[in-house]
């Protein structure tokens, strides 16, 4: 049965190159207003998937699904979405109204202009339409590419690492301005990135990709707290990890510091460094019963008593601090 939800359907998509399989049979479903980020590594395929996706790219079986009508072998126009690059793709010779209003073909010159300005509005460029490519920023460069993109109101806007040739703050900046553009307009988007501070930050839904398939898709909390197996774990970010062989156990697993409690419990704890940074305090413990090391990470205010190398204290560990993974 088909959520009604339910909005762009991969199904078993294939794509293949002479040299290697760049997605493998992947399937994936995105609900209708929903912003999936598509995380992973340089090369994983992330990119070709969003190329087919847009039809920019032949599949080599499967299928592609929009609204539950089957789009795998229409054209980029016939299938009427938005797509902003890295590295802008605007027309130099041509002004920025004129790039928004090359998707416009269909509208009256009126309708054109006015939504051209509510385009420039959006991406806060009022005033800027007669202004020359050349003569805009990047991060202005990218906004008129957005600007281009949403202008024909797409039924999806595809986004591939749009803000990675940016600087920091601008790549802040733009990060928050997208991310209230795409809710204010309610709109379905997927944001190919290798940033996981981008991809958690814009999306409600995280997939990782690694080799052309798709390891875990999911909310962003879920993905980010209970990933699936040691890799993705890795991967994340997270620090303490440990094989079954470590834990003498029949499983992987990861055990989450955010909710260990200091001066509390009876699991003993010998602290074997401290690091103080600021406000924050970085702590690595050996757990004397299990014999693992375990780095935790908090504020100093949550530390209630002064600690030294060497010093035993007691911690208390939650049933839900551990999470079983794939090894």
């Amino acid at each position: 049965m088909i959520s009604k939800f339910m909005y762009l359907q991969l199904e078993n998509l294939t794509k293949s190159y002479p040299t290697t399989k760049a997605v493998s049979d992947l399937s994936l479903t995105i609900n209708k207003a929903e912003t999936l980020a598509l995380l992973g590594s340089s090369g994983c395929g992330k990119s070709t998937l969003l190329k087919l996706i847009a039809g920019l790219e032949p599949i080599d079986s499967g299928k592609i699904l929009l609204d539950g009508q089957d789009i795998s072998f229409k054209s980029p126009q016939e299938r009427g979405f938005g797509m902003v690059f890295q590295d802008y793709a605007l027309f130099p010779h041509m002004s920025v109204k004129n790039n928004i209003k090359f998707g416009l073909q269909k509208l009256n010159k009126a309708d054109k202009e006015e939504r051209i300005s509510q385009m420039l509005a959006l991406v806060g460029l009022e005033g800027y339409g007669d202004r020359a490519i050349h003569e805009l920023s990047g991060g202005e460069q990218q906004r008129v590419a957005l600007a281009r993109a949403l202008a024909p109101k797409p039924k999806l806007l595809l986004l591939d690492e749009p803000l990675s040739n940016l600087d920091r703050n601008l790549r802040e900046n733009l990060k928050r301005e997208l991310k209230s553009i795409l809710k204010q307009l309610n709109i379905t988007a997927i944001y190919v990135t290798h940033d996981q501070q981008e991809a958690f930050a814009l999306a409600n839904k995280v997939a990782i990709m690694r080799a052309g398939e798709i390891l875990q898709v999911g909310p962003k909390a879920m993905v980010f707290s209970f990933p699936k197996n040691a890799w993705l774990a890795k991967f994340l970010g997270h620090s303490n990890i440990y094989s079954a062989k470590e834990l003498n156990s029949s499983t992987a697993a990861l055990l989450r510091a955010e909710l260990i409690e200091l001066n509390k419990g009876d699991t003993k704890a010998e602290i074997i460094s401290i690091s103080y940074l600021t406000e924050l305090v970085e702590i690595e413990f050996k757990l004397l019963e299990l014999g693992i090391n375990l780095l935790w990470q908090g504020f100093k205010r949550e530390i209630p008593v002064r600690l030294e190398p060497k010093q035993i204290i007691n911690i208390y560990i939650p049933e839900q601090a551990w999470h079983s993974l794939e090894e």
